[in-house]
């Protein structure tokens, strides 16, 4: 089965493609510029998402594909930035997270991953979580977003920290890859 992953983020279609690789499946990447939907859950963003791309280019209506959108739900902070992780990143970057937690006791926290898959004009949904911590500074070089602060409950290692094969052992967006990818490769 040939599947094409829509991002913009390079860095997740190499995380992804090195799980498919396990799955004995065809993961081709395309790059679509769209305007990302706004929405107060992942869920509505990967869904809305999905749709506008196929309003896009109706082409894509005929392949199998899939999008993901992914956050950062920070506990002390009531679960802020959440849906709008892109946007903080973007805007205040893991300088102004660690800011907003200075003096914070609880530092729990959790990455959700939504992966919103198209095929046979229905759109499916699969979802990932790994709970873990807010570091108090950033650690590690590698990953991207928000790896350098948050460091899985199972690890001593920020996600920054961790090879990508380790980190694909934990991430939340392995764990939706995982749930998707088990589901297509049971009905092939």
């Amino acid at each position: 089965m040939e599947i094409y992953f829509i991002t913009h983020n390079s860095s997740k279609f190499e995380e992804a493609s090195e799980l498919a690789n396990n799955f004995s499946l065809t993961m081709n990447w395309k790059n679509i510029e769209y305007e990302e939907p706004q929405g107060d859950t992942l869920e509505i963003i990967a869904e809305k998402s999905c749709i506008k791309i196929l309003e896009k280019d109706l082409t894509l209506a005929n392949l199998v594909f899939f999008l993901e959108d992914a956050g950062l739900f920070i506990d002390s902070l009531n679960r802020f930035p959440g849906p709008y992780s892109s946007y903080v990143y973007k805007t205040i970057g893991n300088d102004g997270i660690l800011k907003l937690m200075e003096n914070k006791e609880n530092r729990t926290a959790f990455f959700k991953s939504v992966i919103a898959f198209y095929a046979n004009n229905e759109i499916k949904l699969y979802k990932g979580i790994t709970k873990g911590k807010i570091t108090d500074s950033k650690q590690g070089h590698d990953g991207f977003g928000f790896d350098p602060i948050f460091k899985p409950s199972e690890c001593d290692e920020t996600f920054a920290e961790m090879t990508l094969t380790t980190k694909n052992l934990y991430s939340h967006r392995q764990k939706s890859l995982r749930e998707l990818f088990t589901s297509l490769t049971a009905f092939a």
